[in-house]
């Protein structure tokens, strides 16, 4: 059973399939606390939560009929059992995508004979988590998952060029630079791609926030 802060259709917002339609489920709980989190509300054990079991959850992306699922949080690898849900959607056919915060251990995960799709930030300076971050995850991805830095400042953007070159990033999955929304001009970290010939890197804006209020629940 799974505590589901909420779950919806929408668009992914980021990520290598940012622009399509995909099931999110969101669980309740992080062990990080980002001074730009956008969904502190659903970090907090008081949050409200609907307990949903593995069947139930797979029903209802099925019932959808929309075929990409987003494990999303709060951080999603805290959650008890997650690989029974990740391998039932698995096998159903389903594209299960976790967006992580890159301080839990993707291992087991990795691993696992039902493999997900990660999208694993790594924070950057102005988060204040940084400490937090665990790089031996790096060793992990693969072609298929995807690494975010989320930058604030020009510091930040310094951080994830030296991060993406001394853990070779560019050889071993996506990498995108995605602005703190409304913290730094997306003009400017395009023009420090440009400088740093960064041919491997995207940059990406979250999608939801600009299709829809940055704050809004369940889009």
């Amino acid at each position: 059973m799974y505590p589901v802060a909420e779950k919806f259709i929408s668009i992914n917002g980021e990520g290598a399939h940012a622009g399509e339609l995909a099931a999110f489920i969101r669980f309740r709980g992080c062990n990080l606390c980002c001074t730009y989190c956008d969904t502190k509300w659903a970090n907090k054990n008081e949050c409200p939560v609907h307990i949903i079991g593995s069947d139930e959850l797979c029903e209802w992306v099925l019932s959808s009929g929309v075929k990409n699922v987003t494990l999303t949080g709060g951080e999603p690898l805290l959650t008890d059992n997650l690989q029974e849900l990740i391998s039932k959607l698995i096998q159903n056919d389903l594209r299960v995508e976790i967006e992580t915060n890159g301080s839990i251990s993707l291992e087991k995960f990795a691993n696992a004979g039902s493999r997900p799709v990660f999208t694993m930030d790594y924070k950057l300076p102005s988060s204040g988590m940084e400490k937090y971050m665990n790089t031996d995850n790096f060793a992990y991805l693969n072609e298929h998952d995807s690494v975010k830095f989320v930058c604030g400042n020009s510091e930040d953007l310094s951080k994830a060029e030296q991060i993406i070159s001394e853990y070779g990033l560019e050889k071993r999955c996506h990498i995108y630079l995605s602005p703190v929304f409304g913290s730094i001009d997306p003009a400017y970290m395009v023009e420090y791609m440009k400088k740093r010939r960064m041919n491997t890197v995207r940059l990406q804006l979250q999608l939801h926030k600009y299709i829809w209020d940055p704050q809004k629940k369940g889009v």
